[in-house]
C-alpha cells in the first residue's frame, strides 16, 4: 500500500535533510514510526494531493468574458477529484478580475494580476490578464447573442421557438435561422424589444429579467454576464455582424470521470473558432444528463453524483455543437468474483460490471431459460411436453441444442416477419390487402431462408415492381415523398434520427438541413406507376438533387457524413445508397441492427432509444457494441449465427432474480429484465395455455395472432395491449406500458373467461381425467409458467382441490396463473 499524500508530506518535511544530527535523530525515528503505523493500520487522509489547475493562464478579452477554472487533486486511491469549489481563491488585484463561487474568473478592469489557489499547504499561482474592455469588439448577434437565447430557453419549442411563437414573438428553434431571429428581436414589435436609445428599457431585457410580467418567468439575472452582453449589444445599436469568428469545434473537460456518491465534478466547455482561438463558453452552454439517478448536472455545469451505480452521459450543447462527459459511479469496496465466460459477450460485460462493482446474478435454471428462449426466438410458449422433455434431459449441451432447434422452426420466421411488418409499416389501408400479403410473405421467406441481413436490406432499399408481386416494393407506398423515405430509412436501418434536421440543425448531433436534403436526394426518382391491371408499380429512374428550403440552391445527394455521390445517367440513385449503406466502412449499419437485436433479447438496448445512434447518446458498453458489430460482419450478416452467439452467452442466461448489489442496475445486464409480452404473443400464450384457439374474424380457426398480417382487424385485446397501427418505423409505437384496462380485461373479460371455462379447454379436460390433483397442478403450471410448482405453491393449490370441485379448482388455478406477473412477462 502506497503512503497517502498526508504521510508523504510528513516524511518529506522531517527527512528534508537526512544529514541533520543529534537532537533531530529522535524526530526522524518518530516520523518513521508514524509512517509505518499509517501503512500498517491503513491510516489515510482523504485530503487530495498533487494539486493541478487548468488552464494554467487566464486571458479575458471582452467585458462579458468568463474563464471557468478546474482545480483537480488526487485522492488516496489514485482517482482525480474536483476541488474547484473547496480550494481558496484570492485575486491579487481585485480591480482587474474577480472569481465567482463556481471557480469562474470574470473581468473587472484592464491589466495583469495573479490568482492564488490554496489547498491545505499547497499554493498555486495563475497569471491573469484582462484586455479589450476599453475598446471591445462589436458583438455578433449570430455567435454571441443566439447562444444566450438558447441557454435561456427562449428559442425552445416550448417557448418562442414553437411554430406559432408565443405572445406575438416568434424565434427559430434553437436559433437555426439567425437572420430571421434578428429581425424579430430588433425590428418587430415597433422596435421596442431592443431599444438602443435606452438599453435598460428594452422590452426583451425587462421581460427576461422579470422586471415586468413574463409568462416564462425570470430567464436572466440583472447584472449577470448574459445581461451585460445584451445591454452592451443594445447600446452598440444592436447590430447583426460583429467580429466574432464562427465556431469550428468544441471540447469538454473532463471527458470522463469516476465519482462516488456525494461527490461532484465541475465541467469546463471551450469553443474553438475558425481561426483556432479558444474561448470558455461554460456559462453559455447547455447541460443535460441521460441518467439523473446516476449523475445530475445543474445549469452551471456542476455534476452531482447520485446513489445508483452505473454510467451517465452528460450532454453539452453550444451553437449546434455537442460533446459528452461520461461519468462512472462504481459501487465502492466490492470484491468482484468473475464468473465463467462462454464467449466475448461475457468477457466484455464482466469487465464493465467489475469496473462498476456490480455482481452478476447466478445463471437461470433450466425452466426459466427454456421459457425465456422460446418466447424470445419464436414468440411462443413451450408446450408442457416440450418443457418436461427439456427438464429431464441431462446432456450438458441441451441448451445449445434447444437454441438450434428453435432457430430452425417455422414459428421463428412467423414471429420475425410480424416484428418487421411493424417496422416496415405494413398497413392494409395504405398498401392494400394484396400488398400486405405480398410483403408479409416476402418477409417470412427472408427469415425462413436466413437471408443475410445486408442482402435483405439491399433488396428492400432498391425494390421496384408490382407491389402485389414484389413484396418489398410496398414499403415505398407508405412513404409519399423523398424526405419521408430518407428519414424512415435513416432511422430504421442506420439508427440515425435525422428528422430534426428538416427544419433546423439537430440539437444533439452534427446533422443540419444540408445533410437532410442531401440524403433525401437519393429518393427523388422513386415514383408510383399505375398498371393496366389496376395494380401499382414502384419505379426509380434517375432523379434530381433537392433544393435547400432556405437558400433555394440544389443540395448534391450524399450519404450521411460522406462525399457527394456520383450517378450514371438515368441510374437508380438508391443503388449507390445501398452500396454505401452495406459497405464495410459504414459506421451505422451494423451497430443499428446489433442494438435492435440486443434490445429484443435483453429488454434494453446498449443505447436507448434503440434507433437513436449518435455520439451524444453513447452506449452503456461501447466496447461490447463495437465487438458485436464486428462479429456480425465476421459472420457475413448471418442473423441466426449472430443470435446463437447472443443466446449461448452466459449473460443472456443469467437469472432474472437480482443478487445483493445489483437490484438497482437497469443498464449493465447484471441480471435478466422482466419484459412484457407483446400483444400478439400474449394472446397466443393465453390460447395455448387454455387449450382454446382464438377465432379471428375472416380467418380460419387455427391461425395464431403472430400470423395475422391485417393490422386493421378489429380487436379490443390488440388495442389495449399495445399492438401498433404501423404509422411509423419507430419501435416505440408498440406500447409495453401496463394499464388498468389490461388488468381488468385479463380478470373479467368474457372472452378469456370462455377460454378458461370451455368444455374443450385444458382445465375441463384435466378435471375430467383420472389424473391425481398433483399431476393436474403440474400440467397447468407447465402450460403457463413452464415450470413445476414450488412446495409452497403445491400445498396451496392442493388445498383448493380438496374442496371437492375439481373443475372449479382447475379453472380457478388457471385463472390465477394467467393473471400472474410470471405469466404476463418474459423473464
Amino acid at each position: 500500500m502506497a503512503p497517502s499524500g498526508f504521510w508523504q508530506r510528513v516524511v518529506v518535511r522531517l527527512f528534508a535533510d537526512l544529514r541533520l544530527p543529534g537532537k533531530w535523530l529522535m524526530t526522524r525515528r518518530v516520523a518513521l514510526f508514524l509512517l509505518c503505523a499509517g501503512l500498517c493500520l491503513g491510516v489515510t487522509n482523504d485530503l487530495p494531493a498533487e494539486l493541478r489547475v487548468t488552464p494554467e493562464r487566464v486571458v479575458l478579452e471582452r467585458p462579458e468574458a468568463a474563464q471557468q477554472l478546474l482545480v483537480t487533486g488526487t485522492s488516496p486511491d489514485g482517482r482525480a477529484v474536483d476541488l474547484t469549489r473547496t480550494v481558496k481563491f484570492e485575486i491579487g488585484d481585485p480591480r482587474v478580475a474577480a472569481i465567482g463561487k463556481n471557480g469562474a474568473v470574470e473581468p473587472r478592469g484592464e491589466g495583469r494580476t495573479e490568482l492564488l489557489i490554496r489547498h491545505n499547504d499547497e499554493l498555486l499561482r495563475i497569471p491573469v490578464e484582462v484586455q479589450g474592455l476599453l475598446h471591445p469588439p462589436a458583438i455578433s448577434f449570430e455567435h454571441e447573442i443566439i447562444p444566450l437565447l438558447t441557454r435561456a430557453g427562449c428559442n425552445a419549442g416550448s417557448c418562442h421557438g414553437k411554430a406559432e411563437g408565443q405572445a406575438g414573438f416568434k424565434l427559430s428553434v434553437f436559433g437555426s435561422d439567425a437572420p430571421t431571429d434578428y429581425e424579430a428581436l430588433t425590428r418587430e414589435g415597433r422596435r421596442r424589444r431592443m431599444f438602443s436609445a435606452a438599453p435598460v428599457q428594452s422590452l426583451f431585457l425587462q421581460k427576461a429579467t422579470s422586471q415586468i410580467p413574463h409568462g416564462g418567468g425570470r430567464k436572466i439575472e440583472v447584472g449577470s454576464l448574459p445581461y451585460q452582453r445584451l445591454l452592451r449589444w443594445a447600446a452598440e445599436g444592436a447590430g447583426y455582424a460583429g467580429r466574432q469568428a464562427p465556431l469550428a469545434s468544441m471540447t469538454i473537460e473532463p471527458a470522463d470521470r469516476i465519482l462516488f456518491p456525494g461527490e461532484s465534478q465541475q465541467v469546463r466547455v471551450t469553443a474553438i473558432d475558425a481561426e483556432g482561438r479558444p474561448r470558455c463558453v461554460t456559462a453559455e452552454a447547455e447541460f443535460h444528463s441521460n441518467a439523473d439517478l446516476i449523475a445530475h448536472v445543474d445549469r452551471d455545469g456542476l455534476i452531482h453524483a447520485g446513489d445508483v451505480p452505473g454510467e451517465a452521459a452528460i450532454l453539452v450543447r453550444y451553437m449546434g455543437a455537442s460533446a459528452v462527459c461520461r461519468v462512472t459511479l462504481p459501487r465502492p469496496n466490492v470484491e468482484f468474483a468473475r464468473p465463467p465466460e462462454a464467449n466475448f459477450i461475457d468477457h466484455l460485460v464482466w469487465d464493465k460490471l467489475k469496473r462498476l462493482g456490480i455482481p452478476p446474478s447466478p445463471p437461470a435454471g433450466d425452466a426459466e431459460f427454456a421459457r425465456r428462449v422460446y418466447l424470445d426466438t419464436i414468440g411462443t410458449l413451450p408446450t408442457s411436453d416440450e418443457t418436461r422433455a427439456f427438464l429431464l434431459d441431462n446432456q450438458p449441451d441441451k441448451r445449445q441444442r434447444l437454441i438450434s432447434q428453435l432457430l430452425a422452426r417455422d414459428e421463428y420466421a412467423d414471429y420475425w416477419a410480424m416484428r418487421w411488418s411493424d417496422l416496415l409499416r405494413v398497413d392494409r389501408d395504405k398498401i392494400s390487402p394484396a400488398g400486405s400479403v405480398a410483403i408479409t410473405r416476402w418477409l417470412r421467406e427472408q427469415f425462413a431462408r436466413n437471408r443475410p441481413y445486408d442482402e435483405f436490406v439491399r433488396d428492400l432499399i432498391t425494390a421496384q415492381g408490382d407491389t402485389f408481386e414484389v413484396g418489398p416494393a410496398s414499403f415505398y407506398k407508405v412513404l409519399d415523398s423523398p424526405e419521408a423515405m430518407a428519414r424512415s430509412v435513416s432511422q430504421l436501418l442506420l439508427g440515425v434520427r435525422i428528422e430534426c434536421a428538416q427544419c433546423h440543425h439537430h440539437p444533439a448531433e452534427k446533422w443540419g438541413q444540408d445533410d437532410y436534403y442531401a440524403l433525401a436526394g437519393f429518393f427523388t426518382g422513386v415514383k408510383g406507376k399505375g398498371l393496366p391491371n389496376g395494380n401499382q408499380s414502384i419505379v426509380s429512374l434517375g432523379g434530381s438533387d433537392l433544393n435547400h428550403p432556405r437558400t433555394g440552391k440544389p443540395v448534391p445527394a450524399r450519404a450521411l457524413g460522406a462525399a457527394p455521390a456520383m450517378f450514371a445517367e438515368g441510374a437508380d440513385r438508391r443503388q449507390v445508397l445501398a452500396d454505401w449503406m452495406t459497405g464495410p466502412d459504414n459506421p451505422y449499419f451494423a451497430r443499428a441492427i446489433v442494438n435492435r437485436l440486443w434490445s429484443h433479447y435483453f429488454g434494453r438496448g446498449l443505447f436507448e432509444p434503440i434507433d437513436d445512434l449518435r455520439a451524444t447518446n453513447p452506449a452503456t458498453n461501447e466496447p461490447l457494441l463495437d465487438a458485436l458489430a464486428q462479429h456480425l460482419r465476421e459472420v457475413d450478416y448471418d442473423l441466426k449465427a449472430f443470435t446463437t452467439t447472443i443466446l449461448t452467452s452466459r449473460v443472456y442466461q443469467l437469472s432474472s432474480q437480482s443478487a445483493p448489489g445489483n437490484a438497482d442496475d437497469q443498464q449493465n445486464f447484471s441480471h435478466a429484465i422482466h419484459k412484457p409480452l407483446p400483444a400478439e404473443v400474449l394472446l397466443d400464450a393465453i390460447s395455448q395455455s387454455t387449450g382454446v384457439p382464438e377465432k379471428f374474424v375472416g380467418w380460419p380457426l387455427g391461425y395464431r395472432a403472430v400470423q395475422i398480417w391485417d393490422n386493421r382487424m378489429p380487436s379490443y385485446f390488440f388495442r389495449i395491449f399495445g399492438r401498433p397501427v404501423r404509422a411509423t418505423v419507430c419501435q416505440c409505437e408498440r406500447s409495453d406500458e401496463p394499464s388498468i384496462a389490461q388488468a381488468l380485461h385479463l380478470m373479467n373479460s368474457p372472452e378469456i373467461q370462455d377460454k378458461i371455462q370451455a368444455d374443450s379447454g385444458r382445465a375441463a379436460q384435466l378435471a375430467a381425467s383420472d389424473r391425481a390433483p398433483e399431476v393436474v397442478i403440474d400440467d397447468l403450471m407447465l402450460a403457463t409458467l413452464s415450470r413445476f410448482p414450488t412446495p409452497a405453491e403445491r400445498s396451496l393449490f392442493l388445498a383448493e382441490f380438496k374442496l371437492g370441485d375439481r373443475r372449479r379448482a382447475a379453472e380457478d388455478l388457471l385463472w390465477t396463473l394467467l393473471n400472474s406477473k410470471d405469466f404476463l412477462y418474459n423473464h
